[in-house]
């Protein structure tokens, strides 16, 4: 059998991470979750993730810079991670503009969860 996927949700909501995990977790994904993304920044430099799911709008530090952070990184499995973007503020920004970020791709909020299964698949197979 294969190594579970890991996934790290960067997320400043405690609903939506925990029902991220719950429908992340049924597809038998391991899931861990940071607040913002100063601590996913964090987490990263402790362990690999084969998956980000980033909200953009978190305290101390938003989705923007932590993707900045993210694709300068020295460390090729780390800089190059597949990161999803998501965001109630679709409309600050175009899909072209995440593109150019280096999110690989963007999911509105409110969150569709068979939408959201359907991405973190695609990009993980």
């Amino acid at each position: 059998m294969s190594e579970k996927k890991k996934i790290l949700v960067g997320e400043d909501s405690s609903i939506i991470i925990n029902l991220t995990k719950n429908v992340l977790a049924f597809e038998n994904y391991s899931i861990n979750a940071a607040r913002n993304g100063k601590e996913v920044l964090d987490m990263l430099a402790k362990e690999d993730f084969d998956l980000l799911l980033l909200d953009i709008t978190m305290p101390q530090m938003d989705g923007i810079q932590c993707i900045k952070e993210i694709r300068s990184l020295s460390e090729k499995k780390k800089n190059k991670i597949p990161i999803i973007a998501i965001s109630g503020n679709a409309g600050n920004y175009t899909p072209e503009e995440y593109r150019k970020f280096g999110f690989d791709e963007f999911i509105q909020k409110p969150l569709n969860y068979d939408l959201v299964l359907a991405t973190v698949k695609k990009i993980l197979n």
